[in-house]
């Protein structure tokens, strides 16, 4: 079933006179419009970035042909909300105070101007569908028109396999339209098909390969059980990780029920196939940017808002400020500025991608963005670049990414230090070694300065009404 949400603004919003879009005007051709592409909890199981051997994304793969593709991206959260709220709002988590998914940003931030809405507020036709904000805490006043799907199958009929809670997956015995992905991707693309008087950003935000992983069986047949791999693991991994590394681990909750229930190759197989079919709808909405003929005239953005975790550090899901949680998949085409099929290995951050937006179409600055706009990088990416990324979960815990190093720091003082050049997987933690006591020091001096207090949960729902159900 679909839902239409169409939000009216001209009470909040003035744009009385026709905007003016000369400052994104080259050469006589039309301001460019944006197609902006989220995806929710991909990690760099993708063929482009060759996390898993076995991952089968043709239409990632092939967008990526045609953009820049950032080996080095990073979330500003290893969670949902907070990497989104930072993302689209420009400011991170130890600024905002939104540092988890029970804290919704609006209240903690009521004067921010989110990307959507500067956009909106400078003339463009903004639409958004599927999930961009998290979950119950979008920006109604951003949209010019917002879509939200909703699966045709009822939660109770779906396959059970998992160790329970949203742990849970299994194929179906139903075709892709069944699916809220499927449904968003023929709403967008009608949108491109739709008659326009301005530019437009068009938001498309994905769910799958979220948990629940449930997808047409014919995405699991792509993914044989039997010949599935694991990924590399070290068994006495955590042995030199400190106590607060080890409580976002949680090795006893996740990883041992899957392991002990010999379900972690139908762990893999499911997200496998989860991918598998999201990368399927992003074909069909490329598809269709194609046969529009606005291809030429389109940037696209492309993004997931964190890792995820399979056992590496007998860690699953995100939350955590080790690699396979906040490296993201990240891409951009800028028609006549970025190459294509090309890389960039410079360390980058979801935050930056405001400030890149603006200073793209050279839209006015707007003050307070705490990311770097990536147009240096996007003429060329070996431009010199001295912007460490930092990535955060929960207060006082941070990490600094380098293109060498991963350093950690936890509120309790504990520290981890990882060689990314010999130590990939990060096995070995070398912040008690005193031979590498000055790189900690430099990396530790780039830490926030800023911790502020956690802004206010969402208020529980009532415990009536959920017993009641």
């Amino acid at each position: 079933m679909k839902r239409w949400f169409l939000i009216a603004l001209a009470a909040t919003i003035s744009l009385a006179s026709p905007p003016s879009f000369a400052h994104a005007q080259t050469n006589g051709k039309k301001p460019p419009n944006i197609v902006f592409i989220a995806i929710d909890d991909l990690n760099d199981w993708v063929g482009v970035l060759g996390g898993h051997p076995q991952a089968r994304t043709p239409n990632l793969d092939r967008l990526a042909k045609k953009c820049l593709l950032f080996t080095r991206a990073y979330c500003a959260a290893p969670a949902c909300n907070p990497s989104r709220a930072a993302l689209l709002t420009g400011l991170r988590p130890s600024t905002t105070g939104v540092y988890h998914n029970n804290q919704p940003w609006r209240p903690a931030l009521p004067d921010a101007v989110t990307l959507p809405a500067y956009l909106l507020r400078h003339g463009y036709l903004v639409w958004g569908g599927g999930k961009i904000f998290h979950g119950g805490f979008p920006d109604a006043k951003a949209w010019t028109e917002y879509f939200t799907g909703k699966s045709k199958i009822p939660a109770k009929n779906l396959p059970q396999r998992g160790t329970g809670g949203n742990m849970a997956w299994g194929p179906l015995d139903a075709g892709d339209d069944v699916m809220p992905d499927t449904q968003l991707t023929d709403w967008a693309i009608q949108k491109l098909k739709q008659p326009r008087d301005r530019p437009f950003f068009l938001a498309v935000g994905y769910q799958k390969p979220h948990l629940t992983w449930h997808a047409p069986k014919k995405y699991f047949d792509a993914h044989p059980l039997d010949q599935i791999q694991l990924p590399k693991v070290l068994d006495t991994d955590l042995d030199d990780v400190p106590a607060g590394g080890l409580k976002m681990a949680k090795a006893q909750g996740d990883h041992k029920k899957i392991t002990d229930a010999g379900l972690w190759k139908e762990a893999v197989q499911a997200y496998l196939a989860c991918c598998t079919y999201m990368d399927a709808q992003l074909g069909r909405l490329l598809d269709a940017l194609e046969q529009s003929g606005q291809a030429d005239n389109t940037i696209i953005i492309l993004w997931s808002d964190h890792g995820w975790s399979h056992g590496q550090k007998q860690h699953w899901r995100k939350f955590s400020l080790w690699e396979r949680d906040c490296r993201v998949v990240f891409m951009m085409s800028v028609p006549g500025m970025t190459p294509r099929d090309a890389r960039c290995e410079r360390t980058v951050n979801l935050i930056d991608i405001y400030p890149t937006v603006i200073d793209v179409y050279g839209l006015p600055a707007k003050k307070g963005l705490e990311g770097n706009a990536l147009t240096a990088l996007l003429r060329n990416p070996n431009a010199t670049w001295n912007h460490p990324s930092l990535t955060t979960h929960g207060r006082n815990n941070h990490s600094i990414r380098t293109e060498k190093w991963r350093y950690i720091r936890y509120k309790d003082g504990g520290e981890e230090l990882y060689d990314h050049d010999a130590d990939p997987l990060e096995w070995r933690n070398l912040a008690k070694d005193a031979k590498y006591a000055q790189v900690r020091e430099e990396l530790a001096a780039q830490l926030p300065r800023v911790n502020a207090p956690d802004a206010a949960s969402a208020k529980p729902k009532d415990k009536k009404k959920k017993a009641g159900k």
